[in-house]
């Protein structure tokens, strides 16, 4: 294939996947809840008054109700003045107490003809504005700093986090295995990231190739270790909700060991790309570099890259346990019931899954670029 035909293949490509973005966007996920929207709108809105008088403060938690008055700042009520309220439950994870000045979503209902509103309840800060904010800063400076590629990599982030939300989820909830249906999710994606990435290039075909030998061997490990560990799918936060809502037919388990391996595929993918970059890089400046040479150049590349990619998984999944480390640490709980603890072993079997995935996927993408670099000097 000559570079042209390359670059016109890859224009396509990118098109093509923009193309199946923007259906991804439109197509519904199949549990949208019409009555949930029903006679109820979500508006921005600002708090303007607050009355405390009916908050009861007991040691560190609070309950009872926060009476305030809310003005609309967005759709057809905008600018009106309303009543809600805020009921605190003594949940430090889910209360919030609200002041002056306060920008909150308001959620309102309305009469059946929709013209007038019966009640408004302040749910939560209102944050879009700044995800939006924060979102397009990270756009700019990813298109600014690396351009055409920059935009594929937006393209990539974008597809995978449609992909996740308006197919594996649903698919998921619908009763699918989840096992077998998150590792088809997390290889089209691996496929299309590595592809709008590398373009169809050697150096994208070594890239693919380590990153769906690391996924399937991290997958394996999951599965394996998982099933040996006997952690219960509830360990999982919200889990129990969900059965609650009336998905008692969902296999947990399942659901728990496919987040092991999608976790870990990012981080995969990442050293399989470092390697084969730096392995095409050596042999478009070096191209009498015989087979032996490149693997072990691919291994030397390797070793630091997976010294510093097991920790920043072990930085991962521990910063977010922080506080539990804390509160065992403080009690004086042993190690050994610190690390039988159902959470605990968790992340453990998160860490250590993907950090062996890691340490794997290193070996393979070097020695599959060894041979697909080197048959392309032989071709020539």
């Amino acid at each position: 294939m000559t570079t042209l035909n390359i670059k016109k293949s890859n224009i396509i490509f990118t098109l093509s996947i923009s193309l199946i973005s923007i259906i991804l966007i439109i197509l519904p996920t199949g549990f949208e809840n019409p009555n949930m929207l029903r006679n109820t709108l979500r508006e921005k809105a600002l708090v303007i008054e607050v009355d405390n008088q009916n908050l009861e403060k007991h040691s560190v938690i609070t309950v009872g109700t926060q009476d305030l008055k809310l003005q609309i700042l967005s759709g057809k009520f905008k600018g009106d003045i309303v009543e809600a309220r805020n009921v605190l439950m003594g949940q430090m994870k889910t209360d919030k107490v609200f002041k002056e000045g306060d920008k909150v979503l308001a959620i309102i209902k309305t009469d059946e003809a929709g013209e007038k509103v019966q009640t408004a309840r302040a749910d939560d800060m209102y944050r879009v504005n700044l995800m939006w904010l924060l979102f397009g800063l990270f756009a700019l400076f990813l298109v600014g700093f690396a351009r055409w590629t920059g935009f594929k990599a937006l393209l990539s982030f974008v597809f995978t986090a449609l992909a996740i939300w308006k197919i594996l989820i649903p698919l998921i909830l619908k009763g699918t295995p989840p096992i077998f249906i998150s590792l088809i999710v997390v290889s089209i994606t691996t496929t299309v990231i590595v592809v709008l990435i590398s373009g169809f290039t050697k150096k994208g075909l070594v890239a693919f190739s380590g990153a769906i030998a690391g996924i399937t061997i991290t997958s394996l490990l999951a599965i394996s270790f998982g099933f040996l560990f006997k952690i219960p799918g509830t360990v999982q936060e919200f889990s129990d909700a969900i059965l609650y809502a009336g998905f008692t037919h969902l296999r947990l388990s399942d659901i728990f060991i496919s987040c092991i391996f999608i976790s870990a595929a990012g981080a995969v993918m990442d050293v399989a790309m470092d390697i084969a970059a730096s392995q095409n890089e050596l042999i478009e400046k070096k191209p009498d570099l015989q087979l032996k040479e490149l693997i072990q150049s691919g291994f030397k590349i390797a070793y630091p890259v997976i010294g510093t990619m097991t920790t920043t998984l072990l930085f991962a999944y521990s910063g977010s346990f922080m506080f539990v480390f804390m509160l065992f640490m403080t009690k004086g709980t042993p190690m050994i019931s610190i690390f039988n603890t159902n959470y605990i072993a968790a992340e453990v079997l998160h860490t250590l899954v993907g950090s062996f995935g890691l340490v794997l996927v290193a070996p393979v993408t070097a020695i599959i670029g060894g041979y697909v670099y080197t048959n392309k000097i032989k071709n020539k």
